[in-house]
């Protein structure tokens, strides 16, 4: 029979965040696939776990994975982490754990440390309802689309940043959002942890005149709906009845589906609907 994979959170700073279950189950795998095998060396030396590493990261995640993979089919059991947090999240580990699906051996996870969930928590914004972002692309084009969308959400929003991408990213999320209100996560667990309320444009200005240090967690808040229905209502201002019309008709609506989406929009009746087309006619 297969062997199963493990994912197993580790700590984002403070070493102790860690579980017992993590911990037994780290000492008895076969192997651990690591990101950084030297950084998660002094993890495994702080708590004496000797199981052997292997590397395990963004350059080689597709070809490694199938290496990993044979073991885990030949009946191995191994466990993957990351360099801080939770495996596969915003991590090379989801293409080890796509593999694994796909060949049919049991994938695991043992709960822990989330940097996103760490930030949310403590940010003071809604966490009823929130997305996750990650790290926003690097593509020029590819990072337009997303902060297109990112300014239309209205969902509390998680982001990752590096400290010498901060600034830039925070001006390009203000001009896309406009000046929304941003809790600012830094160094979360560690000695000099950071939790700072603020608005985008003021988180802007201090991280270009400070040069930011450390690991960042950005929780920003979500547009209001009221703001985005008032919004959604104005767009047809500028729409004859007609145009509206064809609007939802070219949708594959009905005309009676579509004068009631109309007078929706409108805040009017259906028969005022029918009435406008009439006259316009």
């Amino acid at each position: 029979m297969a062997g199963t994979l493990f994912l197993c959170a580790t700590p984002i700073g403070n070493l102790e965040d860690i579980t017992l279950r993590t911990l037994k189950l780290l000492r008895e795998v076969d192997w651990i696939a690591a990101e950084d095998t030297r950084h998660s060396r002094i993890l495994l030396e702080h708590y004496q776990i000797r199981t052997p590493l292997t590397s395990y990261h963004e350059h080689n995640k597709y070809e490694k994975a199938q290496v990993l993979v044979e073991k885990l089919l030949a009946g191995e059991r191994g466990a993957l982490i990351t360099d801080a947090g939770t495996p596969a999240i915003s991590d090379p580990g989801e293409e080890l754990v796509r593999q694994c699906l796909a060949a049919g051996v049991p994938v695991t996870s043992l709960p822990g440390a989330c940097a996103g969930i760490t930030a949310l928590t403590v940010s003071g914004l809604s966490t009823r309802r929130f997305c996750f972002e990650g790290f926003l692309p690097a593509d020029k084009k590819e990072r337009r689309q997303v902060l297109e969308a990112l300014g239309q959400e209205v969902r509390t929003v998680v982001l990752y940043e590096a400290p010498h991408r901060l600034a830039r990213t925070l001006g390009e999320l203000r001009e896309a959002l406009g000046n929304r209100r941003v809790t600012v996560c830094r160094e979360l667990t560690k000695l000099h942890e950071e939790i700072w309320p603020a608005t985008l444009e003021e988180a802007e200005t201090r991280f270009r005149e400070e040069a930011p240090r450390g690991e960042f967690v950005l929780v920003l808040e979500g547009r209001s709906l009221r703001e985005l229905s008032e919004e959604k209502a104005r767009a047809w201002e500028g729409m004859s009845l007609a145009e509206h019309l064809e609007h939802y008709q070219s949708q594959g609506l009905d005309k009676k589906e579509a004068m009631k989406r109309m007078a929706q929009d409108r805040g009017c009746s259906r028969r005022e609907i029918y009435q406008g087309l009439l006259e316009e006619s």
